[in-house]
């Protein structure tokens, strides 16, 4: 097994507005979103716990009036994850669901969006189960290949949703070829950048339009909070999606955003655990006769590893694997004691899921057969714990699980 080290190049990202000076993304995540506080130089945003806000006449405000609208505390996690992403607009809601609710409400009735394949189960279902009542059309795409694209396009095409690495399988779309081709089309892009965050990956500079997040997971990092993000650069677009924000309602509390600010300051110490941790395990568990088959774009056997490596620093944290024959999948997960079956990842814990009956359970079996997602398929977080730690309970979760 040989992973290859090389890395794309990261521009500056922020530019102080004062000294002119611009600044890596390490040094944005502590300190993007002009995070001093002006009227007393706390170094931590203070925590606006307020519904409201006196006005100094009819007309005449200090630029918030109802925190649905706008509080202090998410504008500064609005104005910081728009610096990471390299955008000029940033949106905080109450999950990443809502995020993804609110950028489909762009759309209207008759209009068709297109998936990757593997797509997030909540994404698939929100078009599915909801959408679909009000005359949405949606089409999954057979594969990460550009032509398979192409004959998916027609006239009620609008829109375009990316997840690379996609969400169980980790397969990777070429991000800027699929976005010129949607462009094309007069399609917008949209990409979900969870799995990969902003230090790893930036959609906008590879020609998308729209980035959203589930800030639950790598971006607050603790397991600790529940948020979803958005950002744009198109002031036509910032100005619906405001619009769609305040109207609809789904925003992110002034609690939960100082949770996911805190969180963000160590964004870069932590990737770097987590992606060296997912190394040292993908290259384990695809040595281990326990295991048929490793899902990892930073192995250089994987499919999307080329492409991957051209428009992310590296192949991420998450992985997915199979269990060989003759093994007990249930047998697999009792035997697990430091890392946790759960839902989510992202966390400093480690945390292992069975998509099939949790995360895509929304999906239904015969298009999880059709797009790969089988019954023994497990995806792993790793955390950031001593990675021998996490191998050594996943070597006795493989040895118990044998029949």
């Amino acid at each position: 097994m040989k992973i290859v080290k090389y890395y794309f190049v990261i521009q500056k990202v922020m530019k102080d507005a004062t000294t002119g000076r611009q600044y890596s993304l390490e040094t944005a995540a502590v300190h993007g979103g002009n995070q001093i506080d002006e009227a007393t130089g706390a170094v931590n945003v203070p925590i606006y716990q307020t519904s409201t806000y006196k006005q100094d006449g009819l007309g005449r405000n200090r630029g918030f009036e109802y925190s649905r609208t706008g509080n202090p505390t998410r504008k500064v996690l609005e104005d910081l994850v728009a610096d990471l992403e390299g955008g000029r607009h940033g949106f905080a809601f109450a999950s990443g669901m809502a995020a993804i609710n609110t950028v489909l409400s762009l759309f209207r009735s008759g209009d068709r969006i297109l998936i990757s394949r593997n797509v997030y189960g909540g994404t698939y279902r929100i078009l599915d189960k909801v959408f679909s009542n009000f005359g949405f059309n949606y089409t999954i795409l057979k594969s990460e290949d550009a032509a398979d694209l192409e004959r998916a396009f027609s006239p009620d095409v609008k829109a375009l949703i990316i997840e690379s690495p996609a969400n169980p399988l980790m397969t990777v779309t070429d991000i800027r070829r699929f976005s010129n081709m949607a462009h094309e089309h007069g399609a917008v892009v949209i990409v979900d950048n969870t799995f990969m965050t902003p230090y790893l990956q930036r959609p906008l500079e590879l020609g998308a339009d729209i980035v959203v997040h589930s800030g639950t997971k790598y971006l607050g990092g603790h397991s600790d909070l529940v948020a979803g993000l958005a950002v744009v650069n198109d002031d036509a677009i910032a100005e619906r999606l405001a619009f769609l924000q305040n109207a609809t309602g789904g925003i992110l509390q002034p609690f939960d955003s100082f949770l996911l600010i805190r969180g963000i300051k160590t964004l870069p110490v932590r990737m770097d655990r987590h992606v060296s941790n997912a190394e040292r395990i993908a290259g384990y568990l695809l040595s281990s006769p326990d295991v048929s088959k490793v899902y990892y774009p930073g192995l250089d056997s994987d499919p999307g590893h080329e492409i991957c490596f051209k428009q992310a620093r590296n192949g991420g944290a998450m992985l997915s694997f199979e269990l060989s024959e003759g093994h007990d999948l249930n047998r697999f997960f009792e035997s697990l004691n430091l890392i946790s079956l759960a839902e989510s990842l992202g966390g400093a814990e480690s945390l292992i899921c069975h998509p099939s009956s949790m995360t895509h359970a929304s999906i239904p079996p015969e298009i999880r057969k059709t797009i790969g997602i089988s019954e023994g398929l497990i995806r792993l977080s790793p955390g950031i714990e001593a990675v021998e730690d996490i191998i050594d309970d996943l070597e006795h979760a493989l040895k118990e699980s044998r029949r």
